[in-house]
């Protein structure tokens, strides 16, 4: 139940293909609508991340013991692992009210002045994908959040006078995907910095428990370890399997979640034991069957997969990379060991020159 409320991704931000992933950790207005209601509220309801909440929970107090503002907070991960959260319940603990927007939103300086001219004192502004600001509006951002004021530029050419607001104190909670893509001028203003680790099955098992208990849904441990197991590690998928889940024991079933269950509805919609769909059983088919494991190329696979290249590198390879069944290499892409026994199939036999043999032997 921690997860991101990020506005769902456009034609022009999403690969091809890569919409509409039931195992995808993006959110669209769906999963936002009920995410809504399913949010913690504070640091003791929140699930998981447990180093990160920690550190977070004495710098709030910490601030609220000295009666001032919290630090500025970057939060860095993979989608729906809760930075959105975060940012909600870091504004509640402070008793602040919270501004949302995100980097791709704010295009020119002059945007995010607007946006800072009009915050309250110890309002919490929350940035989502703060490493898609524009560079210009990303300048202005070093003085506002270190000396809390904005130069604003009035008039072109010689003529061109910086006036300088004053802002009031407030709290910037940053969320990004990439932190690498954060210059190092803006990472070295932020006080705190956590990085969200994907979840453990026994973490997302107590997910799904509460998110069942507030959708009013009767569920087993079993069936919620079920889930749990195909979730990729990650709370926002865990909640919209429960959610598809929940249909199927609805109609099939007397509505309560059991392992068989629970498995009889993700074979329906293609989520096998291990969390994979439709597309990456197809680029490890493809690269075992097709390809004897490779290597090969990634536009030569995402041909064989009738995929565009990006859908198949930036959707299907990271889980799979993750997972240990496929591998990048300066020769290509090639499928492990685990791939071919997770398909259940049988390595062609090992030769002396390159392929397989060169790859796997020690």
């Amino acid at each position: 139940m921690n997860w991101d409320e990020t506005p769902p991704a456009t034609a022009d931000d999403a690969p091809s293909g890569a919409g509409g992933r039931l195992v995808g950790a993006d959110a669209d207005g769906d999963d936002q609508a009920v995410e809504a209601a399913l949010r913690p509220k504070d640091l003791g309801e929140f699930v998981g991340q447990e180093r990160v909440r920690e550190q977070l929970d004495l710098v709030l107090k910490a601030a609220r013991q000295r009666g001032g503002t919290a630090d500025h907070v970057l939060l860095s991960g993979a989608p729906g692992l809760g930075k959105t959260t975060l940012s909600m319940i870091i504004a509640a603990e402070m008793g602040a009210p919270i501004r949302i927007t995100s980097g791709p939103a704010i295009q020119h300086a002059g945007d995010l002045a607007a946006i800072l001219s009009s915050l309250t004192e110890g309002e919490v502004l929350f940035l989502d994908e703060i490493h898609r600001m524009s560079r210009p509006a990303e300048e202005m951002l070093y003085m506002a959040m270190e000396d809390f004021r904005v130069d604003v530029i009035v008039g072109k050419g010689p003529g061109a006078t910086a006036i300088p607001l004053e802002l009031p104190p407030f709290t910037l909670v940053g969320a990004t995907t990439r932190a690498g893509l954060l210059p190092p001028p803006l990472r070295d203003r932020f006080g705190f910095t956590g990085h969200m680790e994907f979840y453990a099955p026994a973490e997302l098992e107590r997910v799904i428990h509460r998110s069942a208990g507030l959708l009013d849904v009767t569920i087993d441990p079993e069936g919620a370890s079920e889930i749990a197991g195909r979730s990729r590690g990650t709370p926002r998928i865990a909640n919209r399997l429960l959610r598809r889940v929940r249909d199927y024991a609805q109609v099939k079933a007397d509505g309560l979640i059991t392992r068989e269950i629970a498995a009889s509805a993700l074979a329906v919609y293609d989520v096998d034991e291990r969390g994979l769909d439709r597309l990456d059983r197809a680029v490890l088919s493809a690269l075992l069957k097709l390809f004897g494991g490779g290597p090969v190329g990634l536009s030569t696979l995402a041909v064989a997969v009738g995929e565009e290249r990006e859908t198949v590198e930036e959707v299907a390879e990271p889980f799979l990379v993750r997972e240990g069944l496929l591998a990048r290499t300066p020769r290509g892409r090639i499928g492990t060991p685990a791939a071919w026994a997770h398909m259940g199939l049988t390595p062609p036999p090992q030769t002396a020159a390159g392929g397989q043999a060169g790859l796997f032997e020690t």
